[in-house]
Order: C-alpha cells, then structure tokens, then sequence
C-alpha cells in the first residue's frame, strides 16, 4: 500500500499547509526581532516547510512544491513592512530592508524548497505529475480536430473581425 492509499493520520489541505508554513516563518521573524540571531527565520521556515510536507494530502503535494518561494517572500515582505513603519525613511527601510532579508534567507529558501522537493518524492510526488499529465493528456483529446475533405469547415479569411457590408454602393451620393 502506497503512501497515497494510506488512510489515517492529520492530514492538512494544500492550504492549510502553506498556512503552516507561513505563520512558522512569521513567527521566525519575529523571534529573530525579539532575539537578534538572523538563522532564526530560516530555521523556522525550513521546519514549517518539513511538518507542512509530511501533514499534507498526498493528492496535493503537486501544488505544496512550488508554493515554498511564494510564502517565503509574502512573509518576508509582512515582516519588513511591519519593521519600516518605524523608520525615518519606510520606503528606503522597507527597500534596504527586503534585499537584505532575501539575499539573507536565500540559502534558506533553497534548503526548504530542496527539502520539500525530497520529502514530498518519497510521499509520492511522481504519482501526483503522473495523474496531472494523464488528465492534460485526457483534456487534449476532446478538443476536436479541423475537418478535411469537402465538407470541411473554412474560416474565414484575414479581416475575419471585420463588419461586413453587404449590398452595392449608391452612386446618387
């Protein structure tokens, strides 16, 4: 039985997982403001990003993987303009302050995300690409094909948005 067949356990949505991941990376920048030390908000978005991949649906690993960044960078954009409202200057605060806690946290972005990637593979992340292509593969089929022979469809030619006229011009104007 497969990780995707296993019934039982807390199991978030997709939502509820970013959710997770993001009041975690909150609540790192708020320690590392409180506390000082700079690996704090990393550390909680890494761990946010582990309990979120192991607590999801299976079904919906697919959308958990390419969420991390996103998350992320609105939590990183909450803290910092929280944190530039108090400045001289908020908007070369809240500028200064987002170069510096991206460039920052990149290895920590790269590390979650990595991290997600590994942990949602194992929990069956090829099983969820697998269905995905299958279905665009099921919605590509429907879509009907041009006809050919004599009973084939035209379309119109260049100028098709174009208002017709129809009848001849008067020659009394």
């Amino acid at each position: 039985m497969s990780e995707l067949d296993r019934p039982g356990g807390i199991r978030l949505t997709v939502r509820g997982a970013l959710v997770l991941v993001l009041v975690a990376t909150l609540a790192g920048g708020l320690l590392q403001a409180l506390l000082g030390p700079s690996m704090l908000t990393g550390l909680a978005f890494v761990g946010g990003c582990a309990v979120a991949t192991v607590l999801v649906n299976p079904r919906e690993l697919l959308s958990l993987v390419v969420s991390p960044p996103l998350v992320f960078f609105v939590a990183t954009m909450f803290v910092e303009t929280v944190r530039s409202l108090f400045a001289a200057s908020p908007v070369q605060a809240f500028g200064l302050g987002m170069y510096t806690a991206l460039s920052q946290g990149a290895p920590w972005l790269f590390g979650g995300s990595l991290l997600v990637v590994v942990i949602a593979w194992r929990r069956g992340l090829t099983r969820c690409v697998r269905e995905l292509r299958d279905e665009l593969r099921a919605a590509k089929a429907s879509v009907p094909r041009p006809r050919t022979g004599e009973t084939a469809f035209a379309p119109e030619p260049e100028g098709y948005f174009e208002p017709k006229v129809y009848g001849t011009p008067r020659d009394d104007r």
